[in-house]
């Protein structure tokens, strides 16, 4: 066992305060690494006020996790000491069921095991990212390119997978237009990726302000949704609609601006159920589905391909001396588009 430093909640009421964890010695699969940067997702947020339940205190938080390998165990063979490395959302999985032999460990059978605020297979708490070194089976490890600038290569294992896997699910390219609903953390992401995978993108936000920083993400159109003309101009425009809206709104409205066949897929997550009418689906036999995040192999292709492609997530670096302040931006929607914390600043 190994005593690094991290930041950490103590209960579901406390601010995130420094906090030494105990590490696992590597084993035999495992790689070691120093964490460079680790994103702030909004769901570290939902999870440490327990706001989804079942939240394991003390957390720390963290899954969108970058750094380099500086122990590998006598029978790893797919990373060296001095590589690049990536942690994303989970950590482990059963490996055995139908999900995880497809290689889609995120919807493992018996629940894949999160890299923060979950419990490993002998039953320990796991700790994520907002600390200076974490320890991980190879499986569950991912190749980061020396190319990319670092800082916004790390929400790449969370923001990036949740996009971009429903992207590909649903084959979009070119000849679809898209819609991507919200321009926060995810929805940037979208907009890149669409618009690199040949779409026409529109970006549908209730406001105004976020029009400029649209199109310069590559977003060929803009609509404001508090608009009801636009929205009536928009009915039955859209092959497909990624909504990365957290924020209670009627599914009902973005579902009629699909097309007959047309899908939208929720990857955002509404505090409450929001209702959906039978006619919104029904009339033009379109699609309401959700998406989660992808597995490695998945997110070893993202990686790739954001590596060949140039692609990164838009981000401003803080100190971890700064997280509670983040936090609360964050619930303001005041960043651009993820906060990153620098994890030299834990050293």
């Amino acid at each position: 066992m190994s005593t690094v430093n991290a930041y950490a909640a103590q209960n579901e009421r406390s601010a995130l305060m420094p906090f030494n964890i105990e590490r696992r010695e590597v084993g035999p699969h495992d790689v070691q690494i120093d964490i460079l940067y680790c994103g702030v997702c909004h769901s570290d947020i939902h999870q440490v006020r327990n706001e989804w339940g079942g939240s394991i205190f003390p957390m720390v938080p963290g899954h969108e996790i970058v750094g380099r390998i500086v122990k590998v165990g006598e029978q790893v063979t797919s990373f060296k000491v001095g590589e690049l490395a990536g942690v994303g959302c989970f950590v482990d999985s059963c490996r055995t069921c139908p999900s995880c032999l497809a290689k889609e460990e995120q919807f493992c059978e018996t629940g894949m095991v999160g890299t923060y605020n979950a419990r490993d297979k002998e039953g320990a708490p796991t700790y994520g990212g907002y600390s200076t070194q974490i320890v991980t089976d190879e499986k569950y490890t991912l190749h980061v390119a020396e190319s990319l600038d670092l800082k916004g290569v790390a929400p790449l294992l969370c923001a990036g997978i949740t996009t971009y896997s429903p992207l590909r699910h649903w084959k979009i390219g070119k000849g679809h237009k898209v819609a991507i609903v919200g321009l926060g953390g995810l929805g940037h992401m979208g907009v890149k990726f669409a618009v690199s995978f040949g779409a026409e993108v529109t970006v549908l936000s209730t406001s105004a302000a976020k029009e400029k920083d649209a199109l310069a993400l590559g977003a060929h159109h803009f609509a404001v949704t508090k608009d009801e003309a636009t929205m009536k101009n928009l009915a039955g425009t859209f092959d497909f609609i990624l909504n990365t809206v957290s924020a209670p709104h009627d599914y009902n409205a973005y579902l009629n601006l699909l097309t007959v066949n047309g899908t939208m897929v929720v990857v955002g997550v509404p505090p409450e159920a929001t209702p959906v009418h039978a006619f919104s689906l029904i009339m033009k036999r379109r699609s309401l589905a959700g998406s989660l995040i992808g597995g490695i192999e998945e997110t070893q292709e993202m990686l790739d391909y954001c590596a060949a492609h140039n692609i990164v997530s838009d981000v401003e670096v803080i100190d971890a001396t700064y997280i509670n302040e983040a936090y609360e931006r964050m619930l303001k929607a005041d960043v651009r588009y993820r906060f990153v914390i620098d994890i030299a600043s834990l050293k």
